[in-house]
């Protein structure tokens, strides 16, 4: 029942290994590693194997790469499993059959863990190539790969755990990135740490990690057990059914009160009242009503999440050390990426998926007051979120601790995350002109987002790393205009010798044509999309649908 006879593993399986997905993204992945290889492989004519840091540096940045990509795709497998059930409304009708929740829980884990083993298997052949440079044991190949499956499946588990406590799989996905990506970069940091002490790592990488991301998946799988066994009212079609005042009293730790400020402004009451004059009925209903009909508890983790992980990195990198406050303005940047598509994505899609897309073009309600309305009711949301974290860099330029000579570079900061919320909410509202479903539109504005922000970055330091010094890596670095992150890192800080504790000055004026290039490259990128997406709202539905 649990393995080979379970009818959830088996259609999983089949269902997700036949489609033409699956192999284009395999194809894609080991032609992603086979060329990172090869781009990368010594041209030396001659290998000294005496002195093996070169393939070294070229193992360890290929499983890096791997294990990041492996992290950022687990909840694009597994974060749906089984929101996606609650979405087709055939939730209840799972529950209601003869099978256990356990042997539910563990077909959605091993179907969705299946494709993410399959990729790292096939990558096996590409690392094994570089064995014969040196440098590498095949049992350090061997526990990295150890430390890398296990470290997926707690990922996958993880997913599954936050799948099983919404309805919709973008609340569901955006949870599972918050909790996944702080425990893949504690894994990075660790492995680097112990790069120098060969055996410890070896250990720590075959026992540890294994006993550990084993122990909290038991934990989580039992917890999502616990939640199908005993599962929540339903009303139609299997739906969770949310009441908003028992919502309110039942809530653990964050409360969030509608009616009072700060919490109003992006989670403001239902209306009670008549509209206004020359009010939008569209963003009214979308702040009101639209995004938060399923309850807060998706808000309240993000805010207790984000919040929880930046006190320590705002501690040290605008307190303790102030010439890392670049660091800590990614940390801001990185949050809106995963928190901004969210609430835009869906935008358009919902009226597909509730099939009221036409009737809502027939009203009198304009397609530019669609347009705007919104775009506005996703910004505001993520906005006010992502400037709850800004405000520790306002209060650290009013603190004697040298901020107030760089002025200009901390008002440089507020813009690029300002830019930042902009894109990220206008390439969600894009992809959800163009898709039918709201998972699809979320999935392709991450990979849009990833593909403008990080892949230049991942660029640049590939090309900084093995051509310092070429015509392609200065190519690669006017690349990087694209990204919100080297903005940030361009901009200049000056401080005085006694409070650099770690170290020297922030980035100087020298890649100050970073920064500039952003602003216009971002300013052109999101009036292009806003012309598309005017046409699309004016044109393509009233001639199509």
């Amino acid at each position: 029942m649990y393995l080979t006879q379970n009818p959830v593993l088996q259609y999983e399986l089949l269902s997700n290994l036949r489609l033409l997905r699956a192999f284009v993204l395999l194809f894609a992945y080991v032609a992603l590693l086979g060329g990172v290889v090869y781009l990368a492989w010594p041209q030396a004519e001659v290998i000294d194997f005496a002195q093996p840091e070169e393939a070294k540096r070229l193992v360890n940045l290929f499983f890096f790469g791997q294990y990041m990509i492996a992290s950022l795709m687990t909840p694009s497998f597994a974060a749906g499993a089984i929101t996606g059930e609650k979405e087709r409304q055939s939730y209840e009708m799972l529950l209601a059959s003869p099978l256990r929740p356990g042997a539910i829980v563990l077909g959605k884990l091993l179907a969705a863990l299946c494709h993410l083993a399959i990729l790292m298997l096939c990558s096996l052949p590409i690392v094994m190539l570089c064995l014969p440079l040196g440098g590498v044991s095949p049992y350090e190949v061997f526990a990295a790969y150890i430390a890398m499956i296990s470290s997926v499946a707690l990922s996958g588990m993880i997913c599954l755990w936050a799948s099983s406590f919404f309805s919709r799989t973008s609340a569901s996905l955006l949870v599972s990135y918050l909790m996944i990506l702080p425990l893949a970069l504690v894994g990075v940091l660790i492995w680097n740490a112990l790069g120098t002490l060969g055996g410890a790592r070896l250990f720590f990488a075959t026992t540890v990690v294994p006993a550990v991301c084993f122990s909290l998946c038991v934990l989580l799988w039992f917890a999502t057990t616990r939640k199908l066994l005993y599962p929540a009212d339903f009303g139609s079609g299997g739906k969770d059914v949310v009441d908003l005042d028992n919502e309110a009293r039942e809530a653990v730790g964050l409360y969030i009160k509608r009616d009072e400020f700060p919490d109003k402004l992006f989670a403001p009451p239902k209306r009670t009242t008549l509209l206004e004059d020359g009010s939008n009925p569209i963003y009214d209903k979308e702040m009101r009503s639209e995004i938060f009909s399923q309850g807060t508890l998706m808000l309240r983790l993000v805010i207790q999440i984000s919040m929880l992980l930046a006190l320590p990195i705002m501690a040290v990198c605008l307190y303790i050390f102030p010439q890392y406050a670049p660091w800590y303005i990614c940390y801001v940047i990185l949050f809106n990426v995963l928190v901004g598509p969210v609430f835009s994505a869906g935008s358009v899609c919902n009226e597909r998926e509730r099939e009221t897309l036409d009737l809502l073009l027939v009203t009198l309600i304009t397609p530019w007051q669609m347009l705007w309305g919104k775009l506005l009711s996703g910004l505001r949301v993520s906005s006010v979120l992502t400037s709850f974290l800004m405000w520790p860099v306002l209060l650290a330029c009013l603190m004697p601790v040298g901020y107030w000579r760089n002025i200009g570079t901390m008002g440089g900061y507020f813009l690029i995350v300002a830019l930042t919320c902009l894109t990220t909410a206008m390439t969600a509202l894009f992809c959800s002109t163009i898709f039918s479903k709201t998972s699809q539109s979320l999935m392709a504005s991450y990979i849009v987002i990833m593909t403008l922000f990080i892949a230049p970055l991942a660029a640049r330091y590939f090309a900084d790393t093995f051509f310092a010094g070429t015509e392609g890596a200065a190519i690669t670095r006017m690349t990087s205009v694209t990204s919100p992150f080297a903005a940030a890192f361009a901009l200049p800080l000056e401080f005085d010798t006694d409070l650099r504790t770690g170290g020297g000055n922030g980035p100087g004026w020298g890649d100050m044509d970073i920064a500039i290039g952003y602003l216009v490259t971002t300013l052109a990128y999101n009036g292009a999309l806003l012309a598309i997406i005017v046409w699309l709202f004016q044109a393509r539905w009233r001639v199509a649908d």
